[in-house]
């Protein structure tokens, strides 16, 4: 499954982790991610997210 980098502090988003602390359980594709959902470190939505290649 692809990584996402948060662009305004860097956070990324595994998706073999997922983010426990928000609900998000490990094994979710960030496209199936709530689109309400935010970074964990600083609050950015899921458009400040990029792919990483």
């Amino acid at each position: 499954m692809k990584k996402y980098i948060c662009d305004l502090c860097g956070y990324i988003y595994d998706p073999a982790e997922g983010d426990p602390d928000s609900g998000i359980k490990p094994g979710t594709a960030f496209e199936d991610i709530p689109n309400d959902w935010v970074c964990p470190l600083c609050g950015a939505t899921k458009d400040a997210f990029s792919l990483v290649e």
